[in-house]
């Protein structure tokens, strides 16, 4: 199994709110930075988003991927690559903790594996400016 990168923020609102605004996909380039065009190519019975096609920009990667996401209860997504230009696997998750009244302790989880051949580290430091960058945007876009 891959290794994978992951860090975590606390976020002073609710776990609701807060997914509210990470299954918002249609409103990513407002806040990810790397998401330039989002698109729910498929949605289950309660409308959240099963495919979503996404146009990344993160610098040494460019791509058009579609990821298939899974919900589990309402403090956990995770997604996993369909299709992709540039990558091989990619594989992460959000999971939401409340930590107190009005605060969530958000962890995102994050495997990439590249068509083209990187260094280890290289790669998992790609892999921290990305999570980074997500989660700091999405705490300013949940707090503003």
């Amino acid at each position: 199994m891959a290794e994978h990168t992951s860090s975590s923020i606390t976020i002073s609102a609710a776990p609701a709110d807060v997914m509210a605004v990470i299954a918002d996909f249609a409103r990513y380039p407002d806040w990810t930075g790397e998401v330039k065009e989002a698109e729910v190519l498929q949605s289950d019975a309660a409308g959240r988003a099963e495919q979503v096609r996404l146009v990344m920009d993160a610098g040494a990667i460019k791509d058009d991927q579609t990821l298939a996401y899974t919900w589990t209860g309402d403090n956990e997504v995770s997604w996993t690559l369909v299709k992709s230009q540039m990558l091989r696997s990619l594989d992460g998750s959000y999971i939401l903790k409340s930590a107190g009244p009005s605060s969530t302790e958000v962890t995102y989880r994050l495997t990439v594996d590249v068509k083209i051949p990187m260094l280890g580290m290289i790669k998992r430091k790609a892999e921290k400016v990305i999570i980074d960058r997500a989660l700091a945007g999405l705490k300013k876009r949940v707090e503003g």
